[in-house]
């Protein structure tokens, strides 16, 4: 039996890679993070696409060699232009905003691949419940099955010690 695949959407790799901070909610965030990577990443198939790549590389120099470094051992999915034309019906209806056009190629690319689970941090415009059904409808009319838009915290296993 193979493993369920999940797309680590770049928010995800910044917490898990971060240098911990005072504000309690991130703080939470980021320890549910390196404990879904110490504890639950072993039962999927990661990966991550180009996009998440660049986007890591940006900000702070130490930071992004951290998260280069961290990002070594995920395979890569293709952003083919299946999945460019996917992200521009998110943008064109009204799925995902226009100013967030690269949240929508990441869920573009999960969607296009075939990718059981997204994981992501960004509440605001994919782990969105206000936009979730409309980013499901959109990406099914296009013919593709979405992936499970969810957080680490979230796909975590209901045994788990905490």
């Amino acid at each position: 039996m193979t493993k369920p695949a999940v797309y680590l959407e770049t928010s995800v790799i910044s917490y898990a890679t971060s240098r911990p901070t005072r504000d309690l909610v991130v703080a939470g965030h980021q320890q549910l993070t390196r404990e879904w990577f110490a504890f639950r990443a072993g039962s999927y198939e990661l990966f991550i696409s180009q996009v998440v790549a660049s986007e890591a590389t940006g900000g702070d120099e130490a930071a992004a060699r951290e998260r280069e470094v961290f990002l070594k051992g995920f395979a890569r999915l293709a952003v083919t232009d299946a999945a460019g034309e996917l992200a521009g019906l998110l943008v064109d209806r009204g799925a995902v905003p226009r100013k967030a056009a690269v949240d929508a190629l990441h869920i573009a690319v999960a969607a296009v691949h075939a990718v059981d689970f997204l994981l992501t941090w960004n509440c605001k415009h994919i782990a969105n419940a206000a936009m979730r059904q409309w980013i499901e409808t959109v990406c099914r009319e296009a013919g593709y099955v979405p992936p499970v838009i969810c957080t680490p915290e979230e796909l975590m296993d209901e045994d788990q010690d905490e």
